[in-house]
């Protein structure tokens, strides 16, 4: 199916108008129109190749909200008009023990990313800075018509927004509980409206006083300033240290 979009061509130069093809639906699959995508700080990463292993052409992009224009004869969550919108993730193994309870993000085999990454069959998957996508159904998230006129604020929903929102909700954030949110933007926004509006008691850290003003409007009941910075990187290299250990238990 033909598509165009912007894409980088390597680490150094901008992007640039691409066209380029991608598969064509099957049975289970959606066809969709991109009205709106996100820029997280992970597309820049990956274009940079800061993290390595980048291919390019590359068409970056995974906070995708869309509007279905076809479906496949076996979809039946989806239909031509829907809203919709899709990940960072577009398919999965499907029959290792996460996939089956519904933890795609954990597939054993590992998830397909939306971009710069290599489906089952070779094929090299695009993603959002560009007019369509296709998509099988199982990857792709309904989003109620009720945010018609406010799409462009749903987009970051589908990377920031999960991000901060799944562990309050698995920490059962809400009122009685207070949440601390170390820095304010990025995620740091994010979390910050998801524990105002959860009930809970939510205080911000942050080093600058000028975002006092904006942290309280967007619901922080304190405003911390912080300047000690070595403090800060001392904790940070804690946190990444106890991670690093506890993930080598569960591994």
């Amino acid at each position: 199916m033909k598509s165009h979009g912007y894409a980088a061509h390597d680490p150094k130069s901008p992007l640039v108008p691409y066209s380029f093809e991608r598969r064509e639906p099957g049975a289970n699959d959606v066809v969709v129109e991109i009205a709106y995508c996100g820029i997280c700080h992970s597309d820049i990463h990956q274009v940079r190749d800061e993290w390595g292993g980048s291919m390019y052409p590359m068409v970056p992009g995974h906070e995708v909200v869309v509007r279905v224009t076809a479906v496949g004869k076996d979809v039946t969550k989806f239909k031509e008009g829907d809203l919709a919108g899709i990940g960072v993730m577009v398919n999965s193994c499907r029959v290792c023990a996460n996939c089956k309870a519904d933890l795609e993000n954990y597939c054993m085999k590992g998830f397909v990313g939306t971009y710069n990454a290599k489906d089952y069959d070779g094929a090299i998957t695009y993603g959002g800075y560009a007019n369509n996508i296709v998509c099988d159904a199982r990857y792709v998230h309904s989003i109620s018509p009720k945010f018609g006129d406010k799409l462009a604020g749903v987009a970051p929903l589908l990377c920031a927004g999960i991000t901060t929102y799944s562990p309050m909700r698995h920490w059962k954030v809400g009122p009685g509980k207070k949440v601390g949110v170390v820095g304010l933007g990025g995620l740091g926004h994010m979390g910050l409206k998801f524990a105002h509006s959860f009930g809970a008691h939510a205080v911000q850290f942050t080093t600058s006083e000028s975002k006092i003003a904006d942290a309280k409007r967007l619901g922080a009941d304190e405003v911390v300033i912080s300047r000690t910075r070595t403090r800060w990187r001392s904790m940070r290299r804690a946190s990444t240290s106890s991670w690093t250990a506890c993930r080598r238990r569960m591994i």
